[in-house]
């Protein structure tokens, strides 16, 4: 049996930024921003092409969402919806993730990528993912797919990347990566944009289970030792569930691709956005000569740079309004500076995270 190429989709997140269109049951890959498909169809949708058989494209979520994500995807088989019994981060996600593809094959190759992302050209996406599975496949090495930064964003995690390896292999050049760098300051973000050197950290990873396992050995013991006792055949729920808790939580960049031994990047070359909060959405949405990007039942006069969203049955005049996001839902209205929209997270404990 030819080793497998296994693909799992992180869905568990809850899209804070986005309430009050967003909540625990309904997060931001169960939105539809910028088209008539969920974010998580879209990504489903985009993947299912690299999945010979239905077994090849999984979900990693949690409780709350499973219904949600039924929901959005009626046809999408039981036994690849992987509920997460607690949240603990990306590093035990992918932990799991090793575990199940050791399941199907010692030699499987596994892909773990965000459900909320935007990404265009998706021959090219997939293309580039199938070559980033070819060279983990061929080497001990993880791969992932680094973003041209088109801007000096001090809100995404960069690549440096380096010298050019693995040329045998079709679909690189692929280079190594020196490290991982967190969100920078302005001042380094427009440095790392003039060097040409830096690449966005798209959170896509591509690895062989048996590269992941040994770094989890050498670096996380606990997630290794969680891997090593994953049941191989059989039921694994009650493993899941008594053991995936007491997990570290702390993500797969911190854990693990941080300190591995060798890391690869291949430049995208397709569109990404990661719509990480509301004022990404004017660049994918219809916006008039004044900069105002509204989308429901809205009248707008002398307003400009304004984003509106009117899902809450009401009619939202604006007048005079400038740079302000303004999102009215049948439960809750949000009013905000677009400079501050960042912050709306701070705002989760004190406003309702359930539907009313």
């Amino acid at each position: 049996m030819a080793s497998p190429f296994l693909m799992f989709i992180m869905a568990g997140g809850s899209g804070e930024r986005f309430w009050p269109l967003s909540r625990k049951a309904k997060p931001k890959h169960l939105l539809k921003l910028v088209s008539s498909k969920t974010l998580l169809q879209e990504t489903v949708l985009r993947l299912k092409p690299l999945a010979p058989r239905p077994s090849n494209l999984l979900i990693l979520t949690n409780h709350e969402q499973i219904p949600g994500i039924r929901k959005a995807l009626p046809r999408f088989p039981k036994s690849s919806l992987i509920p997460e019994p607690a949240k603990r981060d990306t590093a035990p996600a992918a932990a799991l993730a090793t575990a199940l593809a050791l399941r199907a094959h010692p030699d499987a190759v596994l892909a773990l990528l965000p459900a909320d992302a935007l990404i265009g050209k998706h021959p090219i996406f997939r293309s580039q993912l199938a070559a980033a599975a070819r060279a983990a496949s061929a080497s001990p090495s993880f791969v992932t797919l680094g973003i041209q930064p088109s801007y000096p964003s001090t809100g995404f995690g960069y690549l440096h990347l380096g010298s050019k390896t693995l040329s045998h292999i079709k679909g690189g050049p692929f280079l190594h990566v020196r490290r991982f760098v967190e969100k920078p300051s302005l001042p380094k973000a427009k440095a790392y944009l003039r060097s040409g050197q830096y690449a966005w950290n798209a959170g896509i990873f591509v690895w062989k289970a048996s590269t992941f396992l040994a770094e989890a050995r050498r670096q996380q013991p606990a997630l290794a030792r969680f891997i090593e006792k994953f049941p191989k055949r059989g039921s694994y729920a009650s493993y899941l569930n008594r053991e995936f808790p007491k997990l570290p939580k702390i993500s797969v960049d911190y854990a693990i691709m941080e300190g591995a031994r060798s890391v690869l990047a291949l430049q995208a070359s397709f569109p990404w956005d990661d719509v990480g909060s509301w004022t990404a959405l004017p660049s994918h949405l219809p916006t008039d000569k004044k900069g105002n990007t509204l989308r429901g039942n809205i009248t707008a006069v002398d307003s400009q740079d304004t984003l509106a969203i009117a899902e809450g049955g009401r009619q939202i005049a604006l007048l005079g309004t400038k740079n302000l996001v303004v999102v009215d839902t049948p439960d809750a209205l949000l009013v905000c500076p677009k400079d501050r929209v960042q912050e709306v997270k701070k705002l989760m404990g004190l406003l309702p995270t359930e539907v009313v």
